[in-house]
C-alpha cells in the first residue's frame, strides 16, 4: 500500500515538507509505501473552464505543462492522499488551490481513496485553510481521515515546527489512523466487501 503526499508550499524542504516528513516516516512504521510530490514554485494556472477534461479521461488538457496529469497518475496508482499547504492569508496558497481545482475537475472518480489534509501557519488562520482542503475530499467520496486535533502545526521556520510536539504528534497520530483505515480497507476487499454502487447522479437547478 502507497500514499502520496502532496507538498503544496512553494519551498520544498519548508515547514510544510517538515509536518509531511513526520507522517510519512509513521506511515513507513506502520509497513506503509510513501512517496512525494511537489509543486514546486513556478505559477500553476487556474481552470480555464475549457471542459475538454470531459472528452479525454482523467486528464486536464494543459496538465503536462505543470504536473497536474503526472499526479492524477500518481494519485490513481496510491491507496490514500495526503495534502499539505502553508497558510497565506487564512487560505491555502494559490497555486495549490488552482493545482487542485484542475486535479479533481479533471478526474470525476477518487471513491473510497482515503484523504486527509494538513496545513502549517506562523499562528492564525490555519483553521479556515484546512477547511477548504477538506472540501476537495468530501465533494469526491473520499474518507477523511481524522486526528487527535485539527491537523496542523505551528512555527516560521522547519526548526519551529520541530519544537511544536503537539503539532508533531497531531501528525504522528494521522498517519496511525491512515495506516490503520488503509489497513481495513483492504481487509475488507478481501472478505468481499466492496465500494458502495453510487446512484445515478442527481443535479438540481435552483434557476426556475
Amino acid at each position: 500500500m502507497k500514499v502520496l503526499l502532496l507538498n503544496g508550499s512553494p519551498r520544498k524542504n519548508g515547514c510544510t515538507f517538515t509536518a509531511l516528513s513526520e507522517i510519512a516516516t509513521r506511515l513507513e512504521k506502520n509497513g506503509i509505501e510513501t512517496e512525494f510530490f511537489h509543486i514546486g514554485a513556478e505559477p500553476v494556472g487556474g481552470c480555464r473552464a475549457c471542459r475538454a477534461c470531459m472528452k479525454i479521461r482523467d486528464r486536464c488538457a494543459f496538465g503536462e505543462e505543470d504536473g497536474v496529469n503526472e499526479f492524477i497518475e500518481k494519485l490513481n496508482a496510491a491507496d490514500g492522499l495526503v495534502v499539505g499547504s502553508p497558510v497565506y492569508f487564512a487560505s491555502i496558497n494559490g497555486n495549490l488551490g488552482s493545482f487542485l481545482d484542475r486535479v479533481f475537475y479533471a478526474k470525476k472518480d477518487f471513491s473510497g481513496k482515503p484523504a486527509a489534509a494538513i496545513v502549517s501557519c506562523r499562528r492564525g488562520g490555519a483553521g479556515s485553510a484546512f477547511d477548504r482542503l477538506n472540501k476537495y475530499f468530501t465533494i469526491s467520496s473520499m474518507p477523511v481521515v481524522s486526528s487527535q486535533y485539527w491537523n496542523g502545526v505551528h512555527g516560521n521556520t522547519p526548526e519551529e515546527v520541530r519544537q511544536d510536539l503537539e503539532g508533531l504528534q497531531i501528525m504522528r497520530t494521522l498517519a496511525d489512523n491512515m495506516a490503520w483505515l488503509l489497513k481495513c480497507i483492504e481487509a475488507g476487499k478481501k472478505a468481499g466487501i466492496e465500494l458502495p454502487k453510487p446512484e445515478k447522479k442527481i443535479i438540481t437547478s435552483f434557476i426556475r
